[in-house]
């Protein structure tokens, strides 16, 4: 979900974008205007971050998939292993990418043994880090699970590359515990098409493997993230929303409403013998939850009351089944109650 007031804003600006009498999509991505709305985006993010100079931001192609292939091309150092903590799906998936360029040592770091039911992960001060590495990467929000990561894992020598596609500006951070940041933009930032890096100054000196252009970090950041065509109205609409984030109180004021909204879902799951969730309290996602009916003959009817009632995209990944309503920081506490409300109702019509 994207923030209404921006949607709105968008579409009356769609064909007439700051009295120009033409689309942001339509202006030379060069052009004085643009290049004004890049840095006025980049200023607006670093403020919502606290991002400081020693920091550079890229605005990139190719989502966070993307980045799964230019962490290991940008970052790899010969005869070190890259090493990746692995909690869910998308973890899973960047070590497969990252395998195709680079050697790399793979941790599990989810505890095998399930209990009441329940899987969590194991404390990141526990996670048996290699004293040699190129770099940690690490996923703090899996989507598919509905697993978050709250604390930050450590390194004396290498540095830490968190995917944060999905958890990025939900929540306060700290940017200086990592190196690299990098985020697919479909979540909290605007449409899909564009991706985020935030990473350190110093790692742009590494030389890494051959690579093409559009996914060297270092040629990108010379270029002002502009070695080819940005995808521009994705651009423009991830200016909006920053705007309408520090106009709303900034992360701090979402990380306050994201844990309420998740609150309520979780507690409502908890306390109901219809319905639960798989994921233990202290690694619970804010932003994904799923959950599924203890008789799932039902699903298929729970699916299609809840569109009729307005309640969209609750079908659980394929891969793990059951439902996941996904929370990110446009949707307000009133859609989460909907949502728990038309839950009571259909356990009740159905227990």
């Amino acid at each position: 979900m994207l923030p209404p007031a921006v949607m709105q804003k968008a579409q009356k600006e769609f064909i007439d974008w700051q009295g120009l009498g033409v689309s942001v999509m339509e202006i030379s991505h060069r052009s004085s205007d643009f290049l004004e709305l890049t840095a006025k985006c980049e200023a607006s993010l670093r403020r919502l971050m606290n991002i400081s100079d020693e920091f550079e931001v890229l605005f990139m192609h190719g989502g966070g998939r993307g980045q799964f292939s230019a962490v290991p091309l940008n970052l790899h150092l010969a005869d070190k292993p890259a090493v990746y903590c692995e909690n869910g799906v998308w973890s899973k998936g960047a070590t497969q990418e990252a395998e195709k360029f680079t050697a790399v040592t793979s941790i599990n770091v989810r505890n095998d043994e399930q209990q009441n039911g329940q899987f969590s992960i194991k404390p990141a001060t526990s996670w048996e880090l290699p004293a040699d590495a190129s770099y940690i990467h690490y996923c703090p929000n899996e989507t598919v699970d509905g697993i978050e990561i709250f604390d930050v894992p450590s390194h004396p020598s290498a540095p830490i590359v968190a995917d944060m596609s999905s958890t990025i500006l939900s929540r306060e951070i700290d940017v200086n515990q990592f190196d690299v940041i990098y985020a697919g933009a479909q979540k909290n930032i605007g449409p899909s098409g564009l991706a985020i890096v935030i990473i350190r100054k110093t790692l742009l000196e590494r030389e890494g493997l051959e690579k093409p252009g559009i996914l060297d970090y270092a040629l990108e950041a010379k270029q002002g993230s502009m070695y080819n065509t940005p995808p521009t109205f994705a651009w423009y609409l991830a200016a909006e929303v920053f705007e309408w984030l520090e106009a709303n109180g900034g992360v701090k004021a979402m990380e306050e409403q994201n844990i309420a909204k998740a609150e309520l879902l979780y507690n409502f799951i908890d306390n109901s013998d219809f319905y639960n969730n798989k994921v233990a309290k202290h690694c619970r996602s804010r932003m994904n939850v799923p959950f599924w009916l203890n008789d799932e003959s039902f699903n298929d009817q729970f699916i299609k009351q809840s569109k009729e009632a307005g309640l969209l995209a609750l079908e659980g990944h394929r891969i793990v089944g059951g439902m996941r309503a996904s929370i990110y920081n446009a949707m307000p506490l009133a859609g989460v109650q909907a949502l728990v409300d038309f839950m009571d109702k259909f356990a009740k019509e159905n227990s």
